[in-house]
């Protein structure tokens, strides 16, 4: 009788351990905390890359994401939140992934692992057009408003004689209508929506080529080597079936 109760304990203990491993090897092969669900966190006020419309988040990433996912075989779910809160999201398993015109930076490498670059940007100032200003020479001592945590912000603090000169703002958008209202005298993003928002307001200048050329890239993890090289192999795929040129030429003008 213990013989036999002794086979069945060691039985259950090996099935557990069984579903243990088939259950850590699911999660493994997607490097995702659900291993069915790819979770992208982005700031949806960031046109032509993210904005919102019908109610559902869209643009360069959004639809790019959606062909990494199909190509990973998962479903893929948004978030949006405050482009600032993204890493924290990432670093606490909140997200899975980043995807939200995000810069490579050697800062943010410390605490993320970034994808294969797939867009080349700029950063953008942004002037009234009676303003008389014709680069960031002549803004050193003015205010500048900027996207919290984002390279616009970083490029101003070079620049600026005080830090208290720069005006943080939770997205792009309400920079620019603080710069329509007086509370600033420029504003710094990058340039696909700096072109988006000019296009909509009026009176509005676009100073261009202040600032080096950056690289835009899907940012996991830090060490999530497994999730990083499945989205890279997506990358090149959709490269290669010109997938890739079918977005950027949909949103990018």
């Amino acid at each position: 009788m213990k013989k036999i109760k002794l086979v069945a304990i060691i039985l259950v203990i090996t099935g557990l351990l069984t579903g243990l491993v088939s259950c850590a090897k699911e999660k493994n092969d997607t490097g995702t905390k659900d291993p069915k669900v790819l979770v992208m966190g982005t700031n949806a006020a960031f046109p032509p890359f993210e904005y919102m419309e019908g109610g559902q988040v869209v643009g360069v990433d959004a639809d790019m994401m959606a062909l990494i996912a199909a190509e990973m075989g998962v479903e893929l779910k948004i978030v949006d939140m405050d482009f600032d809160s993204l890493p924290t999201a990432l670093a606490n398993g909140q997200i899975d992934i980043i995807a939200a015109g995000l810069t490579v930076r050697p800062d943010r490498e410390e605490s993320m692992d970034f994808s294969q670059s797939y867009y080349t940007a700029a950063q953008t100032v942004i002037v009234l057009d009676d303003s008389g200003y014709t680069g960031i020479e002549d803004l050193a001592d003015k205010l500048i408003g900027v996207q919290t945590g984002t390279t616009g912000m970083f490029c101003a603090e070079e620049f600026v004689n005080d830090l208290s000169q720069i005006k943080n703002f939770q997205n792009g958008m309400l920079a620019v209508e603080a710069l329509k209202n007086g509370q600033v005298d420029a504003v710094i993003i990058d340039n696909n929506p700096a072109k988006e928002y000019a296009e909509i307001n009026d009176g509005l200048l676009l100073i261009e080529g202040e600032f080096e050329n950056e690289m835009y890239a899907m940012a996991v993890a830090k060490g999530n080597k497994v999730l990083l090289d499945q989205v890279n192999a997506a990358l090149t795929k959709i490269r290669e079936n010109g997938e890739f040129d079918k977005v950027i030429d949909k949103y990018v003008k």
